[in-house]
């Protein structure tokens, strides 16, 4: 999730279970909840796909957590006042540090988890990269406890987060049933399917699956009380190995990069419709009603480096009054399920 959520869960984890034995234990696991993310600075000019591949990689799995814990807690233990105090300073860092890929694996980004042992990406899609009722919760219980002096408020804080994600969790498997009835009523076989809520909320999610060679994609609103509706999306041919022209299959580096580029996406590729030499990640999309890719790779085989990181963050636009019609019930485009 965002820096933000991300140092402030680990500043109630680290306040809740050691904030009797230290005075600024939600300011040590603050920080061990941000290292995770140095992972950022592992990139290349010449390989512009070594940045996907390491965020959210080794420094995010569960092994890495004590020698992430112990990395974190070096600023406090340089320090000869707080060495007397080194073991509940080690385990508010270490703690910090651990709910930070916990948290991201909660997102439908993709977090290494499993590392070294496995490569697979787990994303649990239960919440939003950004959610400002998760953040607010933590910042109010967090900023509660440190001026109180307490642990009671940053405890309550982590209560009311783990019963949101678990509210997510049974939200995200409605979306998944209305997403079967979807593709039964256009006489689809789903091959697979996956939702993804969207920002800022557990109402509205981002429905993608596969039918035959093509994706499509729709929004899906599963309100927890009421019927649930829907508004049709764009449909996306699948791009795998095979698809590629023979110029670029016969490109070792190009062939290679196509696999890691699929392996971030988690296979969701597919061309992006205004640049048919885009291969664009179908799971995030500028646009609700149409499949405009925020990232992909451009192949280039007569180039030194023959991939291209495509980056349209900047390019998105992101309408609040949209979002939040959908989100109370009220966009025009939305239909009941028949």
């Amino acid at each position: 999730m965002d820096p933000l959520t991300q140092g402030l869960i680990g500043a109630a984890a680290a306040q809740a279970a050691f904030g009797r034995r230290l005075k600024r234990a939600w300011l040590i696991g603050a920080v061990g909840g941000l290292i995770p993310d140095l992972d950022v600075l592992i990139r290349s000019a010449d390989d512009p796909l070594l940045a996907v591949e390491y965020h959210r990689h080794f420094t995010h799995a569960l092994a890495f957590i004590p020698a992430g814990g112990a990395i974190a807690s070096l600023p406090w233990l340089a320090r000869r006042r707080y060495r007397a105090d080194w073991k509940p300073v080690l385990g508010a860092a270490t703690l910090g540090y651990a709910t930070h890929g916990l948290l991201d694996a909660c997102t439908s980004y993709g977090t290494q988890l499993l590392w070294p042992f496995s490569s697979y990406r787990v994303a649990w899609d239960v919440v939003s990269i950004i959610d400002p009722v998760f953040t607010l919760a933590l910042l109010a219980g967090v900023a509660w406890a440190a001026l109180r002096r307490s642990r009671r408020p940053a405890a309550v804080a982590l209560l009311f987060c783990l019963a949101y994600l678990f509210s997510g969790m049974l939200q995200r498997d409605r979306a998944l049933e209305v997403q079967a009835q979807i593709a039964a009523q256009r006489g689809h076989q789903v091959e697979r399917g996956e939702v993804f809520p969207t920002l800022g909320n557990q109402l509205v999610w981002r429905s993608l699956y596969q039918a035959g060679e093509y994706f499509y994609v729709d929004r899906i609103r599963v309100p927890w009380l009421g019927r649930p509706s829907w508004t049709p999306g764009a449909r996306a041919e699948r791009v795998d190995l095979h698809a590629l022209p023979p110029e670029l299959r016969d490109n070792p580096r190009i062939v290679a990069d196509f696999r890691r580029f699929s392996w971030f996406s988690g296979g969701w590729t597919a061309r992006a419709p205004d640049e048919p030499d885009v291969i664009g990640d179908v799971r995030y999309s500028l646009r609700t009603d149409a499949f405009e890719p925020i990232w992909g790779v451009r192949f280039s085989p007569a180039e030194n480096s023959p991939t291209q990181w495509v980056d349209r963050t900047e390019r998105r636009e992101i309408s609040l009054s949209g979002v939040w019609a959908e989100i109370i019930g009220t966009h025009p485009d939305y239909q009941p399920l028949p």
